[in-house]
């Protein structure tokens, strides 16, 4: 049985190390400079929520699947109760969606969990 929204747990910030993970994935799809500004605008941006459901359609990503070891991992965690790091986003205009610079397999294995519950996550 599915835990209710409620009861995910978040840590009030992202991780340091969710940074550079969002520049190293940032910097494949905008050029690095363009990359690094975005990452230092997520470094500054305040922490908000939207549904898991949300993002996944604003995303245009395809869900990954139980067996994937990293969604694996991060559902054992919401079970367990230990803290989340809340996604990075960037909002990308020009394509017409957001980019999941960081959080991805959080993303799925939340969604997986419950589709509305609501995601801590910082977007610029």
């Amino acid at each position: 049985m599915s835990k209710t929204p409620e009861e995910i747990a978040w840590l009030p910030a992202p991780e340091d190390k969710n940074y550079p993970a969002a520049l190293s994935y940032l910097s494949l799809l905008y050029p690095e400079k363009d990359a690094a500004t975005l990452v230092a605008k997520l470094r500054k941006a305040k922490v908000t929520q939207f549904k898991a459901k949300d993002i996944f359609r604003a995303s245009q990503l395809s869900l990954l699947g139980v067996s994937n070891s990293h969604v694996k991992k991060d559902q054992k965690k919401i079970r367990k109760g230990i803290h989340l790091s809340p996604l990075l986003l960037v909002r990308d205009p020009a394509h017409g969606k957001v980019v999941i610079a960081d959080g991805y397999h959080r993303l799925c294995a939340i969604y997986q969990h419950h589709e509305d519950i609501w995601i801590r996550c910082k977007i610029v």
